[in-house]
């Protein structure tokens, strides 16, 4: 008897197995949604919930003057939290197989020699005022 129990599926039937094969399609209505664009995220959390924080960032480089300002907060329990990771993972490696890697350090983003180049004109400025 002990045995029987170690089967999986064993007692489920086909009708149920193949159900559970499906693709499950869920009707969403999104007309009351409103969009808000975030470059900073927040990931906090207890034991049985996760809290995603997003804001706008002004200052994108370097380390804000200011407070970065949360516009919209989503808490969410672990098993949500798990599903959205596996969709976003899913989305990411699409996007990066089509345009390439993201890379998600801003330092090796920006263009190699910008900061050179802005650095010239301000070291320029004090000789040229010295003559």
């Amino acid at each position: 008897m002990a045995d029987e129990s170690k089967k999986p599926n064993a007692a489920a039937p086909p009708a149920e197995q193949a159900q559970s094969q499906q693709p499950v399609q869920v009707q969403v209505n999104d007309s009351n949604t409103l969009a808000t664009y975030a470059n900073f995220c927040r990931v906090t959390g207890s034991p049985e919930e996760l809290i995603v924080d997003f804001g706008l960032n002004p200052q994108p480089i370097g380390v804000p003057k200011d407070p970065i300002e949360v516009k919209q907060r989503i808490i969410v329990n672990f098993y949500t939290a798990k599903r959205l990771l596996a969709a976003l993972q899913m989305s990411i490696a699409r996007h990066e197989a089509v345009f390439g890697v993201l890379e998600t350090d801003i330092n090796k983003r920006v263009r190699p020699g910008l900061g050179q180049q802005q650095a010239a004109p301000m070291a320029a400025a004090p000789a040229a005022a010295e003559k």
